[in-house]
């Protein structure tokens, strides 16, 4: 049973704490027997406190044994952050040798904070490139995460620890953060469910040096899972400007009503990403994946936004790479060298963009974004792959052998980082190498209960298959 419980999906975690069947300290148990066996192989995580952990557990085990005192519904489920996510009294590095190793560390993010009172149980902080600049995961500070599937493949980023410890249960759920696909990038490398939510959805404070293109959200192993984080998570927090007051949804209404009825477009490029550079298992396998859709009922038509002549790849590059510029110039020359090259080039070509560029590509975006709200209001949900790839060698720094500046190589994501849509990724199959694929898909604004139906109608006749690695315990 204790092996079971580090992989069991958290809904059915907490049905088994309220019939006293399985404790949270049990749970908590087994997730750090899972870490002891499996993190020295995938590096995921760049602190731990089983001490505090387990005091947690302790803390959520009386108040399960009391009935009806439970926090939330996931009250004593463990948990894994993000390290770019602010956590009171652990470590948040950004990956980065440049950051103080001192902290201090006294106050919790909005998530942080949400999931403390939630009576969640903090196992540690998870693995992150340096201040999320590239969708892979690794740094000077911390080495190289792998992804579970298969030792010396990337689990993808920036979220990389996070999919890593979930996946062979070092913790029942995750956060991760997405500037422009880092929750969904690593989740379709390792055959997660991952979702970024609209927006605002979710605070996120302090501000990311990346903006309004940065969201935050849930990495699990089932939809409901992450339908029940973000009935937590997603309450407002005074900290982001963009949170949303009026925001009190329950994800978890409606996520079994199926897809009957629903009018879907799938779109296999998006209308501007080259056929030629989508791998051939990833378009059969999405391919299928709609297929499953229109058996369900739902109405799929074959169809792409007209971006008139636009392309976000660019547009979202001005962005990040001027934001960096302005990230990397608050630190001094001492500081500098001890920065990532890739983020220093990054930085670079950022500074050189000049002012037309950095507006024209701010434009840009708005008329993106009116173009895909025009899209959705004629669709309920939209399907695409979430990455044109599966998972690549570790140490490197984007996919076709990239230097990681061009954030190009993963143009299904970060298409909606721009328009700030909710858009998620759920497994649909294993390319020729045994290695997950992920299908996305995209809502309207505030239509993420929507998209987790949807996942959630998937995930029934399609269930998401843990790695391997997972079952060597």
């Amino acid at each position: 049973m204790t092996a079971d419980l580090a992989m069991m999906p958290a809904y059915e975690l907490v049905k088994l704490y309220k019939a006293r069947k399985a404790s949270p300290v049990e749970a908590t148990k087994a997730a750090l027997a899972r870490i002891d066996a499996f993190n020295p192989q995938l590096n995921a995580f760049q602190h731990l406190d089983p001490d505090a952990a387990l005091r947690a557990a302790r803390a959520a085990e009386k108040r399960w044994k009391k009935g009806g005192k439970r926090l939330s519904d996931i009250d004593g489920v463990p948990i894994t952050i993000k390290d770019m996510v602010l956590t009171k009294g652990m470590p948040t590095r950004m990956g980065s040798l440049a950051t103080d190793p001192d902290g201090p560390w006294t106050v919790d993010a909005p998530v942080a904070q949400r999931l403390r009172e939630a009576g969640t149980v903090l196992l540690g902080k998870t693995t992150s490139p340096e201040y999320g600049w590239k969708g892979v995961t690794d740094s000077a500070l911390f080495g190289a995460t792998h992804n579970p599937w298969k030792i010396g493949r990337t689990s993808g980023g920036s979220s990389g620890g996070g999919v890593a410890a979930e996946a062979v249960g070092m913790g029942n759920l995750a956060i991760g953060t997405d500037g422009a696909g880092s929750v969904r990038i690593p989740c379709s490398f390792t055959g997660l469910f991952g979702l970024k939510p609209t927006h605002g959805r979710v605070p996120l404070w302090p501000a990311s040096a990346q903006g309004t293109l940065s969201h935050i959200g849930p990495m699990t192993r089932t939809v409901r899972d992450a339908a029940m984080m973000m009935n937590v998570i997603a309450r407002y927090d005074a900290r982001d400007p963009y949170a949303r007051p009026d925001d009190e949804e329950n994800f978890l209404k409606g996520l079994d009503k199926g897809v009957k009825g629903l009018r879907i477009a799938y779109s296999p490029t998006l209308g501007f990403v080259e056929k030629d550079k989508i791998d051939r298992d990833v378009a059969a396998a999405v391919d299928a994946a709609v297929k499953v859709f229109k058996t369900l009922g739902a109405r799929v038509i074959e169809d792409s936004p007209d971006l008139t002549g636009l392309d976000p790849r660019r547009i979202l590059n001005a962005h990040w790479q001027s934001n960096v510029a302005l990230l990397v110039k608050n630190y001094s020359e001492e500081k500098r060298a001890l920065m990532d090259p890739g983020l220093l080039k990054a930085a670079e070509v950022g500074a050189n963009l000049g002012q037309e560029a950095v507006v024209s590509a701010i434009s840009q975006r708005q008329h993106l974004a009116v173009i895909m709200n025009q899209f959705l209001a004629k669709y309920d949900l939209l399907l695409t792959p979430t990455m044109p790839m599966t998972a690549f060698a570790v140490n490197e720094n984007a996919a076709w052998g990239g230097d990681g500046v061009d954030i190009g190589w993963t143009p299904f994501t970060l298409t909606f980082n721009l328009t700030r849509q909710p858009a998620a990724t759920i497994p649909c199959g294993l390319d020729r190498e045994g290695m997950p694929i992920g299908l996305q898909i995209v809502g309207a604004h505030a239509r993420d209960a929507l998209v987790m139906r949807a996942a959630a109608a998937y995930e029934r006749v399609r269930p998401i298959p843990a790695p391997p690695m997972a079952h060597q315990i």
